[in-house]
């Protein structure tokens, strides 16, 4: 969860993200783009991931001998990414972008563009989405790729929902409540961390994020509209279609025609 909420506040998150974020299944989507280049027949040397956070899938991608272009909205984020990628992969080919990608500027046109962890449900607005895509097949060469995930609108309303969820350890802890929101079909998510100082005292932060559910026809419409062919929609990290009570999607899109970034 790294992108797009104008209320989110990062500021403190970024200092726990990683240690929150420690079961995150990064190897998982790394899996689904390769897999997907393979099905595609793309061997891309320049990569954009929108959302990237802290950088621990953008080192995934590093570590494939790709050239990156890494972009978020949260430069506390981008900081925490900058120190892991110097000590991790020093002399990396790697482009840290603070933007927002509903305005994306790259620079340059990419082979692939990937966008994980929901990064696209923080745009709570659908022209939000749409800037998305135009700006993302305005990046991509012709033949480029576009992959995505987005929570299923059954994982905002069932899942997340009106629940609380609580987790202690010796570092962290939090408190998170979730209010969904009918008429929007929005989730909000409270949360309250506890995180441990150098002096072993507990300090408290509170942030809240905003969460959009979208409709995965109008997703897929609106990247037609913007010149992409879909080509498949599937859940969970599987090859199966989306069922009622999948909680991801993942998208493949590909700008028609064939051609390289390099």
């Amino acid at each position: 969860m790294h992108e797009q909420s104008a209320s989110s506040n990062y500021h403190q998150l970024a200092r726990v993200y990683d240690h929150l974020m420690a079961d995150a299944p990064y190897a998982e989507w790394m899996q689904f783009v390769l897999q997907a280049w393979q099905r595609t027949g793309q061997k891309p040397d320049h990569v954009a991931e929108l959302g990237c956070g802290t950088g621990s899938l953008t080192r995934y991608l590093l570590e494939a001998g790709l050239e990156v272009w890494a972009v978020d909205l949260s430069a506390d984020m981008l900081e925490v990414a900058r120190e892991k990628i110097q000590v991790s992969h020093p002399g990396a080919r790697v482009h840290l972008l603070q933007q927002d990608i509903t305005g994306l500027d790259l620079g340059t046109r990419m082979d692939s563009v990937v966008s994980f962890c929901d990064t696209l449900n923080y745009i709570t607005e659908c022209e939000g989405i749409r800037a998305v895509f135009n700006r993302v097949f305005q990046s991509l060469v012709p033949g480029g790729t576009f992959l995505f995930d987005v929570h299923t609108p059954y994982k905002i309303r069932d899942v997340f929902g009106d629940e609380s969820f609580h987790y202690q350890d010796e570092e962290v802890a939090y408190i998170w409540e979730s209010s969904f929101y009918e008429e929007t079909e929005t989730v909000k998510h409270d949360l309250t961390l506890f995180v441990r100082e150098n002096d072993g005292l507990f300090r408290r932060f509170q942030e809240s994020h905003l969460q959009q559910s979208y409709n995965l026809d109008d997703l897929a419409q609106w990247l037609v509209d913007e010149g992409f062919e879909v080509i498949t929609v599937t859940s969970d990290f599987s090859a199966e279609p989306v069922a009622a009570d999948s909680e991801r999607a993942f998208f493949i899109a590909r700008k028609p025609g064939s051609g390289s970034a390099g």
